[in-house]
C-alpha cells in the first residue's frame, strides 16, 4: 500500500476488490434499475425436505443443550463464556453447521444455520457470535469459498468439530481503509513462504482461536504481484501473542483479542487464494455470511416483542393494562410489524441464498443494513414500553423476585451490530456503489474519464444511447395498472407501491447522477437515503412473497402472515415516501459546513466547562506506517462511489 494512500488510491484498493462481472441474476440490481422481477424472488424455493429433517433435528439438540446446560447468567457474571458451554458446542458439531457433510461438518442450509444462530443469540448473544465469527467469517467459509482442495481437506474437518477460528482484518489505525493496512507479509529468502509482522484489533475469538484467517501485505518484488494477502495461520507458531482481551459494552462474553504478529512464518500452501486476492476474499465470504448478523437482529427483534407484549398484558395503569393505551399500543403495532419484516428480509434472501440461481451480493447487504438498524430500534422500543425494569439487570430482578428478563443486556447487546461487519454509513457507501454499477459502465467515462473533448463526445454517444433506451421504460410499468399482482390478494396494492416506487428511485438516481455528477461520491447521506428507499421497497417485496410462502407452508396461518405483512408494508410505506421527500428536501450542504467549522474548533469555546474523565490527550494511538506495497491491479476503473468493508 502507499506509504500515505490518497483518497483514489484508497478507492482504486477498494475497487479492485469487489467482484465486478454479474454473472447470475440479482433482483437488487434490477430493483434499483427500476426494474421490479418479482419473478427472481417468488414463488420462494421450497425446503429441501432432508434439509428442514437434518436442520429440525439440529436444532432440538442445541435448545436442549442450551436450556440444561447453559447458565446465561454466568456468561454475563463472568464475561466469559464457560470451557465446558465451549466443549458441549463442539460435541454437538455446531462447529461446522456450514461445513459441508464431506469435510466432517453437518451441512446445515442457510436457512438451518441462520436459524440456529438465532436461537443461540436468544439464550445469550455472545454464544451466536462466537460460532458466526467462526463459520460466516472465519477460516471455514473462505476455504468453502477459495481455498484449494488440500486446504479443505486439511483444515475443514477439524473446524467442523474442535479448532475455532477468528478473522482479523482491522489493526489499530485502519478500519475501512485497507489502503492503509500496516501489516506485511514478507516473502522469505529461499522462497518457501513469508513473515508476517503486524498488529490485529477486534479479532472476535482471537483470544481463544486455534488458527486464522489474517491478511497482510504482500509487497510487490520480482515474482511477487503483492497486495493484501489472506493468509492461514495457527495460533501456536511461535511469533503470534495475544496482547489483550478486549472488554466491551455488550457481548460481554465474546473471547476478542489484539494480536500481535512478530515475524511469524506461514508456508506458501497457507496463502488462500493467491496473492493479491485478500480483500476480495473477504467480500465475497461477506456477501452470504452477512446474513447471519441479520438472523440475530431478527430473533432479538421478535424476543423483544415477546417481553413487550407479556408485559403490556400484566403491566396495569390508571384501570387497564397498559397495552390498550394508545402511546403504548403504537409501539406494539409497529415492533409485531418490524419483526415480521425483518424475519420476511432474513427469509427471503437465505432461501436465495440455497438455491444458488441468483447473485445476492446487495440482497445480503440490505439484510444487513437494514436487520441492525430496525432490529436495534426494536430493542429500544421494547425498553421504553418496560419502563424502569428493563434499565435494571436479569439478576438484580430476580434477587428480589420478578421475571429475569434481559432487557438492559439486550439494548447492549445489539447496538454493536449497526458496526459490526461493515458499519451503516459502510454499507451505505457500499450497496450504492452496487447500485449504480450500470450506471458507471454506461456513463463513467462522461462524469470520470477521459477530459478531451473527441474522448468525452464518443462516450456522451454511448450514454446517450442506453439512456435512450433505458428512461422511458421508467414512465410506466405494472404498478400503475389496477388488478397487477392480483395474485396476492390484499397484499397487491403495497406491490404496485413497490413496482412504481423503484421506477421513481431509478429516476431519481439518475437525476442524482446528472446534478452532481464527480461530486455525487461524496454525497454520503444523499447516497445513504438511496439506499435506504431501495431497503423498503426489498423489505416489502419480501413481506408479501414471505406471506405466500407461509400461506403455501402453512395454511393455517394464512390470514394472520397477510395481516402482519400488510401492517409492515403500510409502516414501510411512510418511512420510503418521507426518503424520498428528503432527497432533494434537506439540510446536508448546510450540515457539512457547519460541520467543517465544528472541526476548526469555531464552537470549542462551548465545551470548555465539560470535565473530561478521559484526560488529556490523542484519541488514537500513534499510527504505525502503512506498509510498502502495490495496490492491485483490475480492469475496472477507479471507482466512482466509496465502498469499503470494516470488521
Amino acid at each position: 500500500m502507499a506509504s500515505n494512500p490518497s483518497y483514489e488510491q484508497s478507492k482504486q484498493v477498494a475497487e479492485a476488490s469487489r467482484e465486478t462481472e454479474w454473472a447470475k441474476p440479482s433482483f437488487g440490481k434490477e430493483l434499483f434499475l427500476g426494474n421490479f422481477r418479482l419473478d427472481l424472488i417468488h414463488p420462494q424455493p421450497e425446503l429441501d425436505p432432508a434439509a428442514v429433517e437434518k436442520g429440525e433435528a439440529f436444532l432440538a439438540r442445541l435448545r436442549a443443550f442450551l436450556v440444561e446446560h447453559v447458565d446465561r447468567h454466568r456468561i454475563e457474571r463472568e464475561a466469559k463464556i464457560p470451557t465446558e458451554v465451549v466443549e458441549g458446542l463442539k460435541g454437538l458439531g455446531a462447529l461446522g453447521m456450514k461445513i459441508p457433510e464431506e469435510y466432517g461438518g453437518l451441512g446445515l442450509s442457510q436457512v438451518y444455520y441462520n436459524r440456529a444462530l438465532a436461537l443461540a443469540g436468544t439464550w445469550h448473544a455472545s454464544l451466536s457470535t462466537l460460532l458466526s465469527a467462526h463459520q460466516s467469517i472465519g477460516l471455514p467459509e473462505p476455504l468453502r469459498l477459495f481455498g484449494s482442495e488440500e486446504q479443505k481437506r486439511t483444515w475443514l474437518p477439524r473446524l467442523a468439530t474442535d479448532q475455532i477460528s477468528a478473522f482479523l482484518l482491522t489493526e489499530p489505525d485502519v478500519g475501512s481503509d485497507p489502503a492503509r493496512m500496516s501489516t506485511t507479509a514478507t516473502p522469505t529468502e529461499d522462497g518457501t513462504g513469508y513473515r508476517i509482522t503486524g498488529t490485529k484489533l477486534w479479532g472476535t475469538n482471537g483470544v481463544i482461536a486455534d488458527v486464522v484467517v489474517v491478511m497482510a501485505v504482500v509487497p510487490a518484488s520480482e515474482g511477487h504481484r503483492g497486495g493484501i494477502t489472506a493468509f492461514i495461520c495457527p495460533c501456536d507458531r511461535e511469533g503470534v501473542t495475544v496482547e489483550h482481551r478486549n472488554e466491551f459494552m455488550g457481548l460481554r462474553g465474546i473471547e476478542n483479542s489484539v494480536t500481535r504478529f512478530d515475524g511469524v512464518f506461514v508456508a506458501n500452501a497457507d496463502v488462500i487464494g493467491g496473492e493479491g486476492k485478500g480483500l476480495r476474499i473477504a467480500l465475497t465470504t461477506l456477501n452470504t455470511g452477512r446474513l447471519s448478523l441479520p438472523a440475530i437482529c431478527v430473533s432479538t427483534a421478535k424476543y423483544s416483542l415477546k417481553i413487550a407484549r407479556e408485559w403490556s398484558v400484566e403491566r396495569t395503569q390508571w384501570g387497564r393494562p397498559i397495552g390498550e393505551h394508545d402511546p403504548i399500543a403504537q409501539k406494539l403495532a409497529w415492533l409485531a410489524g418490524t419483526a415480521y419484516g425483518l424475519e420476511a428480509v432474513l427469509e427471503v434472501s437465505s432461501r436465495l441464498a440455497d438455491d444458488k440461481r441468483n447473485d445476492i451480493r446487495i440482497e445480503a447487504a440490505l439484510a444487513k443494513l437494514y436487520g441492525s438498524e430496525l432490529g436495534w430500534t426494536a430493542v429500544d422500543e421494547m425498553v421504553q414500553v418496560r419502563g424502569g425494569r428493563a434499565f435494571e439487570t436479569a439478576e438484580s430482578l430476580a434477587r428480589r423476585g420478578e421475571k429475569p428478563v434481559p432487557a438492559e443486556q439486550m439494548l447492549r447487546d445489539m447496538r454493536i451490530n449497526r458496526i459490526f461487519e461493515g458499519s451503516t454509513e459502510i454499507m451505505h457507501l457500499l450497496i450504492a456503489r452496487e447500485a449504480v454499477d450500470q450506471h458507471l459502465k454506461v456513463a463513467g467515462d462522461v462524469l470520470f474519464g477521459d477530459p478531451r473533448l473527441a474522448s468525452r463526445a464518443k462516450a456522451a454517444a454511448k450514454a446517450g444511447a442506453f439512456y435512450a433506451t433505458w428512461f422511458p421504460t421508467l414512465t410506466r410499468g405494472a404498478g400503475q395498472r389496477r388488478g397487477s399482482f392480483s395474485e396476492f390478494g390484499d397484499l397487491a396494492g403495497h406491490l404496485r407501491y413497490v413496482e412504481r416506487s423503484a421506477r421513481k428511485l431509478a429516476r431519481s438516481t439518475f437525476y442524482a447522477m446528472g446534478r452532481y455528477q464527480a461530486r455525487l461520491e461524496r454525497k454520503g447521506r444523499l447516497l445513504g437515503r438511496i439506499v435506504d428507499i431501495g431497503a423498503e421497497l426489498y423489505a416489502m417485496a419480501c413481506a408479501c412473497v414471505y406471506a405466500d410462502t407461509l400461506a403455501r407452508e402453512h395454511p393455517e396461518r394464512r390470514q394472520e402472515a397477510v395481516e402482519l405483512a400488510g401492517l409492515f408494508c403500510g409502516q414501510a410505506r411512510r418511512r420510503a415516501d418521507r426518503l424520498f421527500t428528503e432527497l432533494w428536501a434537506n439540510d446536508d450542504e448546510a450540515q457539512y459546513e457547519v460541520a467543517q467549522r465544528v472541526l476548526s474548533g469555531r464552537y470549542a469555546w462551548f465545551e470548555h466547562d465539560v470535565l473530561d474523565p478521559a484526560g488529556d490527550g490523542p484519541m488514537m494511538p500513534v499510527a504505525a506506517e502503512p506498509a510498502a506495497g502495490q495496490v492491485e491491479e483490475d480492469a475496472q476503473a477507479a471507482p466512482r462511489v466509496e465502498a469499503t468493508v470494516a470488521q
